[in-house]
């Protein structure tokens, strides 16, 4: 279940796309990554100064009030405030001041050239008079989008419904794999999507009632480490680690063949990706040297922290057993998702494994790997530090063209695999698994659920 229905405070994978269903924002991205107009066009009047004009008919919250300039500048600027405590924050440092000209228009002033500026308009925008008002919009969200809250049932259920045709889409907190299958298989949901293992694919699309569909993806599975515990601090661990790893064999095993290897939080095919990058290599025999002179009190002991989906917790046991043949015992502690969520946050671990899912701009890398970014100022939860990867970072933010920018991230992503503070393990495909009556229903690379705007139910006859 989504973590937070609060935009401004929103991270977990969950939330960012049912808010995407909820909430209109300034902008968007297209196939390529580029940023696109949503609810407002934009001009770029200087090297500091951007204009968003918001499209007519202006858009209308779900309480009926109107969209207007005031509810972006209050948006904003509340996530600026550092008292909301948004993740946020640090992406949009840049600005320096938001004015209103109107209804309709909005200007930026940045303190700073930035090229990726349209792009870090894509939170969605709450009313300014519920903002003022401190609205629990976690609990109970107004925002724009085609799809409004009904209600939710504590911690297992969440009902919305799409405003062009009344349809009630209800979400079911079904953490157990099998009684999702079974739920589909008796009709008691009508679709499901990623995170159930390969037997399970393999048992549904010889079911001639559901329909199985596949996609590339782009969500980035990796192994965390924390660097200021005494054993996973080892750059020599971490690489051991790495080589010890037979991905295929997970990928096939477990994943239906549903992934490709990753090397970097981008892919390559990203406009500022490395196509360039190795991929990771599976070599136990060098992984048992490496330890050998890690200087590491052998075998290894480690404790790897997972969610308690069942799903996970299998990759776990495999990645276990991988390690296991070359002298790194792993203990696994697996959790429900808020208090797992909230030890990683906390850096209350010494390895885990996540996914950074829907990333568009290379801007992550600061958020994740500059030292600036340990929490609460951002998501390096490992504690990573290293000057030359902070130089390059504040090198290409304060770049004003995007190939140039691309050509220091690309050096930035090769430092950081050799570094190793996360073992970059695969990219996952998508897929849904659906009844027949389940029409219009399209995946998205990023794995988001905007297939819900046109999906279509066929009623049984």
């Amino acid at each position: 279940m989504p973590v937070s229905l609060d935009p401004r405070r929103a991270t977990d994978a969950t939330s960012y796309r049912i808010n995407r269903l909820l909430y209109e924002s300034l902008t968007d991205f297209d196939e390529h990554y580029h940023p696109i107009p949503k609810l407002a066009d934009w001009k770029k009047l200087g090297p500091t100064h951007y204009r968003f004009t918001l499209k007519h008919p202006l858009h209308r919250f779900h309480d009926g009030q109107a969209l207007t300039a005031r509810d972006v500048k209050a948006t904003y600027e509340s996530i600026l405030d550092s008292k909301t405590g948004s993740p946020h924050r640090g992406g949009l440092r840049h600005i320096k001041a938001i004015n209103i000209k109107g209804q309709d228009t909005i200007d930026f002033f940045l303190n700073r050239p930035d090229p990726l500026f349209p792009g870090r308009l894509t939170l969605g925008i709450l009313p300014a008079d519920k903002i003022r008002q401190d609205h629990p919009f976690a609990q109970q969200p107004i925002g724009s989008g085609g799809f409004r809250y009904v209600h939710g049932g504590g911690a297992k259920t969440l009902r919305i419904e799409r405003l062009r045709d009344q349809l009630l889409v209800d979400f079911f907190h079904v953490p157990d794999p099998t009684v999702r299958v079974l739920k589909l298989r008796r009709g008691e949901i009508n679709l499901l999507q990623n995170d159930l293992p390969r037997e399970m694919v393999v048992y549904l699309r010889k079911q001639n009632d559901i329909q199985v569909e596949t996609g590339r993806g782009t969500n980035f599975t990796y192994l965390g480490f924390n660097l200021e515990d005494a054993t996973t601090r080892s750059r020599e661990l971490r690489e051991a680690i790495s080589l010890a790893l037979n991905r295929e064999e997970i990928i096939n095993g477990l994943l239906a063949g549903a992934a490709r290897p990753a090397t970097s939080l981008l892919p390559p095919d990203h406009w500022a990706g490395n196509p360039d990058l190795p991929i990771p290599e599976y070599n136990p025999e060098r992984a048992r040297e490496l330890l050998s002179k890690s200087g590491l009190t052998l075998p290894v002991h480690l404790t790897y922290k997972t969610s308690s989906n069942p799903f996970r917790i299998r990759i776990a046991t495999l990645i276990q057993h991988q390690l296991a043949q070359v002298g790194i015992d792993v203990t696994i502690k697996s959790y429900d998702w808020g208090t797992f969520y909230g030890d990683i946050k906390a850096g209350r671990f010494q390895m885990f494994s996540l996914s950074w899912v829907g990333i568009k701009t290379p801007d992550i890398f600061r958020y994740v790997f500059h030292q600036e970014a340990i929490p609460p100022k951002g998501a390096n939860r490992g504690r990573y530090r290293n000057p030359e990867v902070d130089r390059l970072i504040e090198q290409a933010d304060a770049e004003e063209t995007l190939p140039r920018q691309a050509e220091l991230y690309r050096r930035i992503q090769a430092i950081i695999l050799k570094d190793l503070p996360y073992v970059p393990l695969w990219y996952e495909d998508h897929f849904f698994a659906a009844r027949s009556s389940v029409t219009g229903y399209h995946l998205a690379p990023d794995g988001n659920y905007d297939g819900l705007k046109t999906v279509v139910l066929v009623p049984h006859v």
